[in-house]
């Protein structure tokens, strides 16, 4: 978003200030706690989505070998897939 770019200090205490006296400080602080909250949760949810991606990887490479299931074997002229 380049509009964000252009916000300074200024601008955002004026948004501030305006929040407050539009919601009231204890409105205002509910707000802030139901974002924090909702951070946490959206963090938990990217963790548990994460996990379970790693493991459903892990579980695919125990699955297949890592050279496609071809055994290898060793000769003198050198290696010959069986």
């Amino acid at each position: 978003m380049p509009f964000l770019s252009n916000i300074g200090s200024t601008e955002l205490v004026i948004i501030g200030v305006v929040l407050l006296v539009l919601f009231g400080g204890k409105k205002l602080s509910e707000l802030a706690r139901g974002i924090g909250e909702s951070g946490r949760e959206l963090k938990k949810a990217k963790k548990e989505i994460l996990n379970a991606f790693n493991e459903t990887e892990d579980e695919d490479q125990k699955e297949s070998p890592p050279d496609g299931g071809k055994k290898v074997t060793k000769k003198k002229g050198g290696a010959t897939n069986v």
